[in-house]
C-alpha cells in the first residue's frame, strides 16, 4: 500500500511539474493560450537542413489553414456583452467591468458584418509564408513555373490562397497560376459525411462527461461583478468567462491596442486552454476513446495529396499544388501523416496536457508543406516535410532525416488507408 501511495505521490508531482511549466509559458506570453485563435508564430529565422548531395526541389505539395480572422459567431461577442450590460442595469459592475464592457463593444462594432472573415494581419501571415516558400524553394517556383490553387468554398480561405498567390505572381511575373474554389473539391478539401458526424457526437459526449465540474469561476467574475449573488442567480457566469476567454484569444488577430488578458490569471488560462486541448484531441486526434479513427476523416485529402503528386513526378515540371482550408482539416491531415508527434495517442487522458498541445499544429495560417526533391542522375525521389514551415519526421525509416525516399513513404500511406481500419464506410 505504501509503494502505491508513492507511486501516486510521485504521479502527482511529475504532473503539477508539467503543468507549472506550461503556466509558466502562459506567465510568460498569455497568448500561446489562444489553441486554435493562436496566431501564426515567426517564422523567418528558421534554419532549413541541406539536401543530400545532387537532389534538387522541384515540386511542393501544400496544405494550409486560412490566417487570422475575426470569430465566426457574433453571439461569441454579444453574450459577454449581454451579461455585463445586465450588470450594469443593476448597478454592481465593477469598474474593470465598466472598461471591460466597453473595450466588448469596440470590437463588437468593428466586426460587424465581418463575422467569420480574414483579417489584415491573416492576409499578412500567408503573404509572408508565400515569400519564405519562394526564397527557401527558389527551384520550384523558378521560370514558368505552374501553381494550381485551390480553395474552400469559404471568403477567409479564398482570400488566404489570393493573398498567397499574389505574393508568388509579385515575386516571379513568368509563373503560372491556376486558382479556384470550388464545391466539386469539397470532398477532399473539407469532406463530412453522417458517418463522420455520429463519431464526433461521441467525441463531444466524452469530452461533456469529463468536463462535467464546471470551472471556478468566482474570482474571474469578481474582477467584473461586485455583486456574488447577482453573478450566480442572474447571469451564466462560467460561460461568460469562456466567451471572454475566447475574444481574448482571438484579439491577436487585431490590433485594437488592448486585450482582455488582465482579467484572468494564468492558472485559469491553462484551466481554459486544458479544455480545449482536449476538446481537439478527442474530436480530431488519435485518441483510444474513438479508436484512432478521426484522423481518417482526411483520407480522401491525403488520397489526393499522393495523386497529385504522383502527377507531378510524371511530369517532371516543377510546381506546386497549394490547397488553402481550415484547421479542422489540418490537425486530422497532421495526425494521420504521422508528422512528428501530431499522432501521438495518450493513454492516460489526465496526462494529455503534458504529452500533446494541439496549439503546436493549427494555430491561424498552420500549413503543411511536402517538398519534392529529384535526383540530377538517377530520377530517385526523395521528400521532405515541413508542419508550419519546421522540418518534422515522418512515420518510416530513413539515413537522411529529414529526407526520406517517395517511394517508401507512398506505400506506407498507401497501406494505410488500404487496409487499416478507420470505421468509415
Amino acid at each position: 500500500m505504501k509503494k502505491i501511495i508513492l507511486t501516486i505521490i510521485i504521479t502527482l508531482c511529475i504532473q503539477s511539474i508539467y503543468a507549472q511549466g506550461f503556466m509558466d509559458e502562459i506567465r510568460a506570453n498569455p497568448s500561446i493560450s489562444a489553441g486554435n485563435y493562436l496566431a501564426y508564430p515567426d517564422k523567418d529565422h528558421i534554419k532549413l537542413t541541406s539536401s543530400p548531395v545532387g537532389y534538387i526541389p522541384f515540386h511542393m505539395e501544400h496544405y494550409g489553414r486560412h490566417g487570422s480572422r475575426w470569430l465566426i459567431n457574433e453571439k461569441q461577442y454579444t453574450r459577454p456583452i449581454e451579461a455585463l450590460e445586465k450588470a450594469k442595469k443593476y448597478n454592481v459592475l465593477t469598474q474593470k467591468g465598466i472598461n471591460t464592457l466597453k473595450k466588448l463593444k469596440a470590437v463588437h462594432k468593428a466586426a460587424a458584418n465581418r463575422f467569420g472573415e480574414l483579417t489584415d494581419l491573416g492576409a499578412e501571415q500567408h503573404r509572408n509564408i508565400a515569400k519564405r516558400m519562394f526564397y527557401n524553394f527558389p527551384e520550384i517556383f523558378a521560370d514558368s513555373a505552374h501553381v494550381d490553387a485551390r480553395s474552400t468554398i469559404v471568403i477567409r480561405c479564398i482570400l488566404s490562397m489570393e493573398n498567397e498567390c499574389q505574393q508568388l505572381k509579385e515575386m516571379n511575373p513568368q509563373i503560372r497560376i491556376f486558382h479556384d474554389a470550388s464545391n466539386a473539391d469539397m470532398y477532399y478539401m473539407n469532406y463530412y459525411d453522417d458517418s463522420i458526424h455520429a463519431i464526433h457526437d461521441k467525441a463531444r459526449a466524452i469530452y461533456k462527461e469529463i468536463t462535467a465540474t464546471p470551472l471556478p469561476y468566482e474570482r474571474f467574475i469578481s474582477k467584473l461583478i461586485n455583486d456574488v449573488d447577482f453573478a450566480k442567480d442572474s447571469i451564466d457566469a462560467v460561460t461568460t468567462m469562456e466567451n471572454l476567454f475566447e475574444i481574448a484569444g482571438n484579439m491577436q488577430s487585431h490590433n485594437f491596442g488592448f486585450d482582455f488578458y488582465d482579467l484572468f490569471t494564468c492558472e485559469e488560462l491553462y484551466a481554459l486552454w486544458e479544455r480545449w486541448n482536449l476538446f481537439w484531441y478527442l474530436g480530431y486526434g488519435n485518441s483510444k476513446q474513438l479508436d484512432g479513427k478521426l484522423p481518417f476523416i482526411q483520407r480522401n485529402l491525403l488520397h489526393n495529396i499522393i495523386e497529385s503528386a504522383d502527377n507531378a513526378i510524371k511530369s517532371k515540371d516543377n510546381g506546386a499544388s497549394l490547397r488553402f482550408g481550415h484547421e479542422i482539416c489540418v490537425l486530422p491531415l497532421a495526425c494521420l501523416m504521422e508528422l512528428g508527434d501530431c499522432n501521438r495517442r495518450v493513454e492516460d487522458l489526465n496526462r494529455l496536457a503534458d504529452e500533446w498541445h494541439s496549439h503546436k499544429i493549427f494555430p491561424m495560417a498552420s500549413n503543411i508543406q511536402m517538398i519534392f526533391y529529384r535526383n540530377q542522375t538517377n530520377d530517385d525521389i526523395l521528400v521532405k516535410v515541413l508542419l508550419n514551415e519546421e522540418e518534422t519526421t515522418l512515420p518510416i525509416h530513413t539515413p537522411h532525416a529529414p529526407y526520406y525516399r517517395w517511394k517508401d513513404l507512398r506505400n506506407y500511406y498507401i497501406d494505410k488507408l488500404q487496409n487499416k481500419f478507420n470505421g468509415f464506410h
